[in-house]
């Protein structure tokens, strides 16, 4: 399986995911600039991103507890969803997505 993920600068990054795995998971550990500051506990919002048109349908719809977290971000638009909350499965291969810069982890000063 696989996930298309354009990071917040525009490049186009294809990872290969595991069955079951957030796709938090898979973009942090692939490296990609993602905060995910709460591990994937949908409380903290660090790893918003913009699901592509085609896919937002094939995607369970957000709890209240998600949309209640998305409401906190500046950047948020109707394709927001935080990538701890959606588990990779077969269905999901080639799921497009792009990272919101709120996402963006901040620079070591």
């Amino acid at each position: 399986m696989r996930i298309i993920v354009t990071d917040q600068n525009g490049v186009v990054h294809e990872l290969e995911a595991l069955e079951g795995w957030r796709v938090m998971e898979v973009i942090r550990d692939w490296g990609l600039n993602i905060r995910a500051e709460c591990g994937g506990s949908c409380a903290c919002a660090t790893c918003h991103i913009f699901v592509d048109a085609e896919w937002q349908d094939r995607l369970n719809p957000p709890t209240d507890e998600e949309e209640d977290m998305l409401d906190t971000l500046p950047d948020v638009e109707t394709n927001s969803r935080l990538s701890c909350q959606i588990l990779m499965s077969e269905d999901l291969d080639g799921l497009k997505l792009t990272l919101a810069e709120s996402a963006r982890q901040e620079e070591a000063a």
